[in-house]
């Protein structure tokens, strides 16, 4: 391991929060064989000692809530107060994965059909042996550990790339997990910068990545994986859009639009970034959603932009939307490095690059729709499907609504509720991903289906797998087919 090494600064302050090493490809080398050697014991453990040993690394990880809540506002910039729901999100996570492994990946018996009437067919799920994690800065712990906590669960090692922004908190994640599961070393964090994640990335040991950053890195990443045709689930963000019908509870409505896009300083992948709002509703919304904007201040309510570079996206993006639409609340001087304070633009253009682009920041862009059927065309009028949401007092259109949003969840009068239900799969399409974390599909997504099929007596006058099969096997297996499915349908 090399020992350069780079700072962690908490962007709202510029103090240094800590120091660490660099770790170059060797480190990563390292890493992944002692992963290997640990997979294999982690594997033998079976699926009540791995349950056991994770429900400590939960019960470990409450314990040291409020000083992990802690490590993360030092390193993002974020209140206290929001590291702890983003912990409190990730204990609920970790606590289902742990639970619910057992039943969701092992060995079930499968019905064969008619055709198979003499075998016996099992399915089970096995894991991958070292799974790589690499993690963003803007949710820390929830979001890595959305893929750490399923791929252990599976009974996979994992080796954690965090982002270069929030090493302490990598280190500390896997730093707990060794009080819990002292035996080996099944889940380590390596440090660094782009070339770090690249040599994890590019380890023909690692059998798949779960990568969570931006469309571009993804596509670098992917390239790295290709290579060893490493399969990756990637999370790569968003430009959710949230959809105000004409019968929508509008207090409600602009009081989560307003959470969903300001909260974390809007620096979430699942944030509220376009607003559609059905005619009808849009004078009394506007007049809600400025009015709570108001009295909502960075700095105070939320915190910092994490990643010095994005102001400059989010300053061309207020710019070019004030210059093409109308302002409503703030403009070009909220943006007060590192704060951005709350930025509501209407009648933007949707050619925009702040209705197109994601921008990762306290803005939203507002439209007058005529009707809930405008809205969703311009909502799936994107190349980002990762989240969005509907607000309408009427169930059944909204059911609707939320099915045909070109989205990998949707969220129903309640903004990104869908991520704090561990059963549910979470995950885009388009340029958002693809690929899912969470729920069943998360514990699936790093193993392996197994399949058997096991000969229970041969089959009497059909000797089919055979050179020695005559004619009236064969014909038997056609009056067979024929009499099971030669029927048409009416």
């Amino acid at each position: 391991m090399t020992t350069v090494t780079f700072d962690s600064l908490n962007p709202a302050t510029g103090q240094v929060v800590g120091s660490h090493a660099k770790q170059d490809a060797q480190a990563v080398r390292e890493a992944v064989t002692l992963a290997e050697e640990a997979a294999r014991w982690w594997d033998e453990l079976g699926t009540a000692e791995r349950r056991r040993r994770l429900l400590d690394y939960k019960a470990v990880i409450t314990g040291q809530l409020r000083p992990l809540a802690e490590l993360v506002h030092q390193e993002t910039g974020k209140p206290v107060d929001d590291a702890v729901l983003e912990i409190v999100l990730t204990i609920t996570h970790l606590d289902w994965a742990a639970r619910n492994a057992g039943k969701v990946l092992g060995r079930r018996r499968v019905a064969t059909g008619l055709v198979g009437l003499n075998l016996q067919a099992t399915l089970e799920y096995l894991p991958l042996d070292v799974v790589g994690v690499i993690g963003p800065w803007n949710y820390p712990v929830f979001t890595p550990m959305g893929s750490i906590s399923y791929a252990l669960a599976a009974g996979n090692a994992v080796v954690f790339k965090p982002s270069e922004l929030t090493p302490g908190v990598g280190v500390r994640l896997a730093e707990l997990f060794r009080e819990a599961v002292p035996e080996r070393p099944v889940f380590q964090t390596v440090t660094g910068l782009g070339e770090t994640g690249a040599a994890l990335a590019g380890d023909p040991r690692v059998k798949k990545i779960a990568f969570t950053g931006s469309t571009a890195t993804a596509k670098r990443v992917m390239a790295a994986c290709a290579e060893n045709l490493t399969p990756i689930v990637a999370e790569c963000g968003g430009k959710d859009a949230f959809i105000v019908d004409a019968d929508a509870d509008v207090p409600a409505a602009a009081d989560a639009c307003l959470w969903g896009a300001l909260s974390n300083a809007g620096q979430t992948c699942v944030g509220v970034e376009r607003v559609y709002v059905v005619d009808q509703v849009y004078e009394p919304f506007m007049r809600e959603l400025k009015a709570r904007a108001e009295q909502v201040r960075a700095g105070e309510h939320y915190g910092p932009i994490t990643m010095p570079a994005q102001l400059d996206v989010i300053r061309r993006h207020i710019d070019e939307a004030v210059t093409s639409g109308k302002a409503v609340t703030g403009g070009p001087e909220s943006v007060r490095a590192p704060y951005v304070d709350p930025v509501i633009v209407e009648d933007v253009p949707e050619d925009s690059a702040a209705v197109r682009e994601e921008t990762f920041g306290p803005t939203i862009t507002v439209r007058r729709t005529r009707d809930a059927h405008e809205a969703l065309e311009l909502a799936n009028a994107s190349a980002y499907g990762l989240g969005g949401t509907v607000f309408s007092r009427d169930t059944r259109r909204a059911a609707r609504l939320a099915r045909l949003m070109r989205s990998g969840a949707t969220a129903v009068n309640s903004v990104i509720s869908f991520a704090g239900v561990p059963s549910l799969p979470f995950g885009g399409v388009g340029d958002s991903g693809f690929g899912r974390i969470h729920g069943a599909d998360g514990l699936r997504e790093f193993t392996r289906p197994k399949a058997v099929a096991r000969q229970r007596f041969a089959m009497p006058g059909m000797n089919l797998t055979s050179f020695s099969r005559g004619a009236d096997d064969l014909e038997r297996l056609i009056r067979m087919v024929t009499i099971l499915h030669g029927r048409r349908k009416r």
